[in-house]
Formats: structure tokens, sequence, C-alpha cells
């Protein structure tokens, strides 16, 4: 299985349970569009410090950090253009978006709350919450706010996936990992496309020159 497929498999693992029917199958399709890319790079990362690891052990932390993505990334597109104001949207279509927003975030949230990583993904929502406010002041650089999103994401899976082995993230791997985000389009391309060979061979030189290593007791696996 490849890391792409992997990571789809993870996120659509954790929402399986989600009733009503309806609402569990708009899960399934926006896990079945989206790019993968912030799963595929908490493999990527771990594998950049630990070419041994495990991914099967990652999974919940690839599927986290995916589920966040995709549901502060639906909260933006319903934020920058409401349902409601449309009258050939149906008002129930909408709602049940929001509720597959909070299904999103809360879920990688869980996944998320015993690790290292889980002071990022707080984090990473509250500095959602700022640039969207900041979005509606007059002036405002959009699209640059908007791009945050996904350059905290990647970031957040980098942290994810190092810290899964034990490896703490130098600035200098996080804002490379950033800036890969901010060069791609919206919505993120296919992993491959954003997260190419060379993309790939750069995160493992920084990866190789992280600065130290967990504590033991640090780490949960």
């Amino acid at each position: 299985m490849d890391t792409a497929a992997r990571a789809r498999a993870a996120a659509r693992e954790v929402v399986t349970d989600i009733e009503p029917r309806h609402l569990r199958e708009v899960l399934f399709d926006r896990l079945a569009n989206a790019s993968m890319a912030p799963g595929v790079l908490v493999f990527l990362s771990a594998q950049a410090s630990d070419p041994d690891v495990d991914l099967e052990a990652l999974a919940e932390r690839s599927a986290g950090v995916q589920l966040i993505y995709e549901g502060l990334r639906l909260t933006r597109s319903l934020a920058h253009d409401e349902p409601w104001t449309d009258t050939t949207t149906d008002e129930i279509d909408a709602d049940i978006d929001i509720l597959a927003a909070d299904v999103f975030v809360s879920r990688g949230f869980y996944l998320l709350a015993r690790s290292e990583a889980a002071a990022a993904a707080v984090e990473t929502v509250q500095s959602f919450g700022r640039d969207q406010t900041l979005r509606d002041r007059p002036a405002a650089d959009g699209a640059t706010l908007d791009r945050n999103l996904e350059a905290d994401i990647f970031a957040l899976a980098v942290r994810a996936g190092l810290t899964a082995v034990d490896a703490h993230p130098s600035t200098e791997v996080l804002s490379f990992a950033a800036d890969l985000a901010r060069e791609d389009g919206e919505p993120l391309s296919a992993p491959g496309v954003v997260l190419p060979e060379s993309a790939v061979s750069r995160l493992t030189e920084l990866s190789e020159g992280v600065d130290g290593r967990l504590p033991s007791s640090a780490s949960d696996g």
C-alpha cells in the first residue's frame, strides 16, 4: 500500500462509526476527493529520520493531521462562500457540512491529544481562527492569510512525524515544510506533486540535522 492510500485508509477508518449515514457519506466523499499530502507528510517525516519506522504505528498521527486539515479547509470554504445566502443551496446540506467540519477537527484532535504534536495542533486551529478574523479587515491580504492554513498544517505534519520517532524538529525543517505548502495551490496538489522526490530528499537532509532527540519519557509512539 502506498503512503497516499495508507493515509486515506487511516483517515477513513476514524470516521466509520459516525452517524447518521448521510453525514458519514459526506465525510467519506470529502476524504475520497482530498489530497492526502498532509497525512503522507507525517509518514515521510518519520521516515526521513528513521527509514525503518513502522508506518502502521503512525496511522493515527497521519489521520489526525489529515482530519484537522479537512475540517479547517471546509470551515474556510463555508466562511468565504456562505451557503445559507444562496437560494439554490439546500440548507440541510449546508448544516451537514458544518457538522462534517466539526467532526473532522474533533476526531483529529482526539488522535493527536496524547502525542507531542498536541500543543501544535491547538496552535494551528487558534492561528486559523485569527487569520480568518483578520481576513475580514480592510486591505487584508486574504490570499496570504488563507495559505497560512496549509503552511501550518504541513509544519504540524512534520512535527507529528518526527516526534513519533523521538526526533525534535528544527526551526529549519518546519520552515521548509511551511514553504512547500505556500508554493502549492488550493486545493493542495496530490502528494507526488507537492512532495516530489527533491523535496523528500531535502526533508531527509534537514531531518538528519534535527537539534537533539526527545527524552524517552516524552514519546508515546
